[in-house]
């Protein structure tokens, strides 16, 4: 039985540019890069070249790289850093500000510290008016300024002063439902109402389907990772723009300036920076091919199935079409199904995919980001994220179809009686 593998948003398969950068790095560079004789100096080298490449694909100067062991680490880095930081400057308390539907690594750290989530629309896009509602209830203004000012703060109807603000956090691309963020114009709403707060995006989902450099330019702090665009699991990056400062979670070593200590691993970040350049470098065709493939297994599933199914971030009765969706994400709702069930014949057939966030125990839990969109929680129940990459096939597409609807029909009729 051939694998149809439709979860590239929770990790997808190692590209063969990928694998070939970390066994020529692994087999050349076994020395420490931090060390000072011949051979740590030429895995330094190494370090380097991979670090100047990630920056390129990110929009970030070399020194603005930190590598770390994945997005979730970067998360956290970006989170409890600029919390950190913050606080022992103001000696105050200061919190953090999300959206409902972020991943749990950024999610996590912000509720777990007292601080803000703000809602999102049906489509699952960021609700601007309540983020603008939400900073100025936390503006806290005074006399002094903090010692992250922004050059964007002298906008005429910028507050002065220090915010209690330390960092917001908006995702780039959402894990689940692909609902893409308006970063520009999140951005112009934090500047104008706390200018002196970090502004952090995750787009470890983004990679594959904007331009990250472009639409994260505003962004002091950027989230990326290896495996989901199939570079190796446990690489990772944050970017951390130049006279920015953190409170850094690793202590005790002093690497990557300061930032996260321990021994660099220079085989991952050459692999990392291989996978990202080729994704960078076919964005734009891949953004084309796998749109089509998605768009046609959504009308196949439509097709047979009818009005059961529905795309979680197209609400009923939108017009507006599917341009806020990252090109290979489709998360579908249907009707009367349990997802828990559709997911073990879909497995069983070989079709890999999930119905939301993967998680380490592997349970199916409620999804708080379709929860968040307003979806009602027994159609929710029935969610099912088909995610595409840059393996998919139009074969993949069609098969995928065929025994989606075949199951879902074999559990009508096990609930048939």
């Amino acid at each position: 039985m051939s694998e149809i593998y439709l979860d590239h948003a929770a990790s997808a398969p190692l590209r063969d540019s990928a694998r070939r950068a970390w066994l020529e790095a692994a087999d050349r560079h076994h020395a420490n890069p931090t060390g000072s004789h011949l051979a740590a100096r030429e895995a330094r080298r190494a370090l380097d070249r991979a670090r100047e490449q990630v920056a390129a694909c990110l929009g970030a100067q070399p020194g603005e790289i930190v590598f770390t062991s994945g997005g979730s680490e970067a998360d956290n880095m970006a989170v409890r850093g600029a919390l950190g930081i913050q606080r022992s400057a103001h000696q105050s308390s200061t919190v953090a500000v999300t959206t409902a539907v972020e991943h749990h690594a950024v999610l996590d750290p912000v509720t777990f510290s007292g601080g803000v989530t703000v809602g999102v629309d049906e489509r699952g896009v960021i609700d601007l008016q309540a983020l603008a509602n939400t900073l100025k209830e936390l503006q806290e203004p005074s006399e002094q300024t903090g010692p992250h000012q922004h050059q964007h703060q002298d906008t005429p109807d910028a507050h002065s002063g220090d915010s209690s603000v330390a960092v917001v956090s908006v995702m780039a691309v959402n894990n689940e439902t692909g609902s893409i963020n308006p970063l520009g114009e999140v951005a112009e709403v934090v500047r104008q109402l706390a200018p002196t707060a970090l502004l952090h995006t995750d787009a470890v989902q983004a990679v594959n389907w904007i331009d990250v450099a472009a639409a994260t330019a505003d962004f002091d702090l950027v989230s990326a990772t290896g495996h989901k665009v199939g570079g190796p699991v446990g690489s990772g990056v944050l970017v951390v723009r130049d006279g920015f400062q953190l409170d850094p979670l690793i202590i005790g070593g002093g690497q990557e300036r300061g930032r996260r200590a321990g021994t660099p691993d220079v085989a991952g970040a050459a692999a990392l920076a291989a996978a990202l350049s080729e994704a960078t470098e076919q964005r734009s065709e891949s953004v084309r091919r796998l749109r089509l493939l998605r768009d046609d297994l959504i009308a196949g599933l439509m097709v047979s199935l009818g009005d059961r199914v529905m795309l979680s971030a197209v609400p009923h009765g939108y017009a507006g079409g599917r341009d806020h969706i990252a090109a290979g994400i489709a998360n579908v709702c249907i009707a009367g199904i349990q997802s828990e069930a559709l997911l073990f014949l879909l497995d069983a057939a070989g079709i890999r995919a999930s119905a939301a966030s993967s998680c380490s125990s592997g349970a199916q839990d409620p999804s708080h980001v379709l929860a968040a969109m307003g979806v009602p929680r027994e159609l929710a129940s029935g969610s099912l994220r088909l995610s595409l990459g840059y393996t998919t096939t139009p074969d993949d597409i069609q098969q995928a179809v065929k025994v989606i609807v075949e199951s879902v029909q074999r559990l009508d009729r096990f609930d048939g009686g």
